[in-house]
Parts: structure tokens; C-alpha cells; sequence
């Protein structure tokens, strides 16, 4: 999949993205170090087998730097379920519609695959703010909240959005 919106790309990311992968994480200042280590090996498993546990999905300027990336997959044992494991973008990118355009790319893929379900996991915390209103202005619901599942204080939020399939919308639930 390519697609080109204002100053950037669409397409799969490429092994050799992995050191820029780690750079925006850690750049986006809310994971702790275990996060990125996680986001790498989910970012490894998605690069190297395309398509089988892990779908990934990068943003690139015109220089070819990799601005943002996201990394989903359907959900074992559900009947058309996808969770969006990762989606993170350079700080200096962010306000410029990355986010929004990695996002719709990803629901359109998962909806051509017969996904009817997308399920985000996200903090609580204060610094998650911007990324709650991210989901919520793309129409993402927030539907559970396990208190204290991160840490004391640092609730576990669970968003949630219905796609539309061939040409019919799924109900909301």
C-alpha cells in the first residue's frame, strides 16, 4: 500500500527502519524502557514476516526519513477483532496529519481484510492526554477501564471502533 498526503508517504516500513523506530519511541517521551524494547520486537515481527502475526505501516518525508509508524494485528481467537499495537509519530511531525493518515490507512487495510473491530489499549496518565483525544477525534470510544493496571494510579483505557465493510457499517456496540 502507497499513499501520498501532504509532504509524506504510506508504505511498509523496511528492516532498516528499526534504529529510527527506536528514535521516535523514546523521542515521544510517555514509554519506559521495557515499552520500547516491545515496540522493537513487535516492529521485528511485522518487518520480517509481512503480514503474519503483525501488519506495519510507515509514514516518510520526502527525504525518505521515517516520520511515524504504526504496527496492528487481528486478535487470536476473535472473529474479525484487530488490535492496533503500536502508533507512534516524531514529536517535530506531530499536528501535521501523520497520525490521522497512518490511522485511516491502517482501519482501510483492516477493513478490506474483513476486520470489523479495531481495539486500542492506552494510559491513563496525564501525559497520555493528547493521545486520548488523538483516538477520540478519530472517532474511537472509549469502552473499559481497568484501574491501576499499569501501576498504582495508571489505569488501563480501552478504545474501541466499529469499521465499515463492504459498503455497509457494522453496528455500534
Amino acid at each position: 500500500m502507497t499513499a501520498t498526503a501532504s509532504l509524506f508517504t504510506l508504505r511498509p516500513p523496511r528492516p532498516s527502519d528499526r534504529g529510527r523506530v527506536a528514535e521516535i519511541v523514546r523521542a515521544t517521551g510517555v514509554f519506559r524502557p521495557e515499552e520500547v524494547t516491545i515496540a522493537l520486537e513487535v516492529f521485528d515481527g511485522a518487518v520480517a514476516k509481512p503480514g503474519v502475526d503483525y501488519h506495519a505501516l510507515g509514514a516518510y518525508d520526502e527525504l525518505d526519513l521515517l516520520l511515524g509508524f504504526t504496527c496492528y494485528g487481528s486478535t487470536p481467537c476473535t472473529e474479525a477483532t484487530w488490535d492496533l499495537y503500536w502508533i507512534a509519530v516524531d514529536p517535530a511531525g506531530h499536528r501535521r496529519g501523520v497520525g490521522r493518515a497512518l490511522m485511516e490507512a491502517a482501519e482501510r487495510a483492516i477493513a478490506l481484510a474483513n476486520g470489523r473491530l479495531v481495539v486500542v489499549e492506552t494510559s491513563s496518565r496525564p501525559d497520555y492526554g493528547p493521545t486520548r483525544a488523538f483516538y477520540e477525534a478519530l472517532a474511537y470510544r472509549a469502552t473499559a477501564r481497568i484501574p491501576d493496571f499499569y501501576a498504582a494510579g495508571d489505569d488501563l483505557i480501552v478504545y474501541t471502533k466499529q469499521l465499515v465493510l463492504q459498503g455497509r457499517e457494522r453496528p455500534h456496540g
